[in-house]
């Protein structure tokens, strides 16, 4: 069974995870706004020193991929390379809304026999996330998407199934899907423990990115703002 490094910094959370045999040995992790940048290294540092005798031990890097915060996909991404290149090992991609999926189920109870959907929600602009829809299996019902958030939405599925909701986005969808068969994981906090699973078994399949030219999924395009000068608008 290989050893792990996973990293997770694609959205609030900022998350390191050593993963062995399949099961997470340690992890350091804040919710701290905009300190991926300052932290991810420190707990990178940490966790080989106190589970490795060095860098070298471990088997692969394993990073979120997204999608999610522009920033801190790019922080994440470009340390995962610069792991991979210096040690050496294959980069393991984990789309974000798939990582959360695997979380929720750890939490998730169903008070009812219905089917289970787990739709992990990230936050976008307004009312839109950034969404896919899995069952307890981890299969994709629904690849991931920029969905807008409305009163119909998952209408074709929402009487028939229990549809389990967490993440930064879910909070302000409360008002619109409240259907009782929608069950909001408010304790959830996105982790870079969550991709164990997932991460071990794509590593047992070869299933590795193209360490030179792979890239984040930011789904949609980055819009910068405009700056705004004093006396100029």
């Amino acid at each position: 069974m290989p050893t792990l490094l996973c990293i997770e910094t694609a959205t609030a959370v900022c998350s390191v995870a050593l993963v062995r045999q399949g099961r997470v040995a340690g992890l350091r992790e804040t919710n701290t706004t905009n300190s991926h940048a300052a932290k991810v290294a420190v707990f990178i540092d940490e966790l080989i020193r106190e589970h490795l005798n060095s860098a070298s031990g471990l088997d692969a890097v394993v990073v979120s991929s997204g999608p999610g915060s522009y920033t801190g996909l790019r922080i994440g991404v470009s340390t995962a390379k610069g792991l991979c290149y210096a040690l050496d090992v294959p980069l393991i991609a984990i789309e974000t809304p798939l990582s959360m999926a695997y979380g929720m189920k750890m939490i998730a109870v169903s008070p009812q026999k219905l089917p289970l959907i787990y739709a992990p929600m990230i936050d976008a602009r307004r009312m839109e996330v950034y969404t896919a829809l899995y069952n307890p299996e981890m299969e994709t019902i629904k690849a991931v998407n920029a969905q807008i958030i409305r009163q119909d939405t998952f209408d074709d599925l929402i009487h028939d199934h229990q549809i389990i909701l967490a993440g930064d986005g879910a909070a302000k969808c409360k008002e619109l899907l409240n259907h009782p068969n929608f069950i909001y994981l408010d304790e959830f906090r996105n982790s870079a423990a969550h991709m164990a699973e997932a991460a071990t078994r794509r590593f047992e399949q070869q299933q590795f990115e193209d360490v030179a030219y792979f890239e984040p999924f930011y789904l949609k395009d980055f819009i910068a703002g405009k700056p705004r000068v004093k006396g100029l608008d």
